[in-house]
């Protein structure tokens, strides 16, 4: 049974999956991390997936790529994260903007580019503290805080 054969439920199965799967795998990131990353986001597009799931599959390649410090593809990825929740505001959580400014701190980080790393990190902190669920607001606080700038 080819993927073409899935039911779209069975391709958002496998996108949560294989998304969940890749933050498992952080710890130790390798090769299957990354095509975790980019099986997660194959799977959301088949499913049908809004724009917010493709934000956040772009900006889980991102995070894959910096990790790896491939500072090209994370660039890449994260920029397309941010053009999706800039493009779609209205479907997007209040979280969503913050975690696209992290994803490009982090791979301008990666790539060297500390102002730029600094600036996208700053927009990232006055979007996160406007995330009204405390607990969304620590995640991506804790995100931010990760960067060692």
């Amino acid at each position: 049974m080819g993927a073409e054969s899935l039911q779209p439920e069975e391709h958002r199965r496998l996108g949560i999956d294989l998304y969940n799967r890749t933050w498992t795998l952080m710890d130790s990131p390798g090769d299957e991390m990354l095509h975790c990353a980019h099986a997660s986001a194959y799977h959301w597009m088949q499913a049908g997936g809004t724009t917010a799931n493709r934000a956040r599959s772009e900006w889980l390649c991102s995070r894959v790529y910096a990790l790896l410090g491939r500072s090209e593809p994370a660039l890449h990825h994260a920029r397309r994260c941010i053009e999706l929740v800039e493009s779609a505001s209205d479907e997007m959580e209040d979280w969503d903007l913050a975690a696209a400014h992290e994803a490009l701190a982090r791979a301008h980080l990666a790539a060297g580019e500390v102002d730029e790393a600094r600036r996208h990190f700053e927009l990232g902190r006055e979007e996160a503290a406007k995330i009204a669920e405390e607990d969304d607001r620590k995640h991506v606080e804790a995100d931010l805080a990760s960067l060692p700038l």
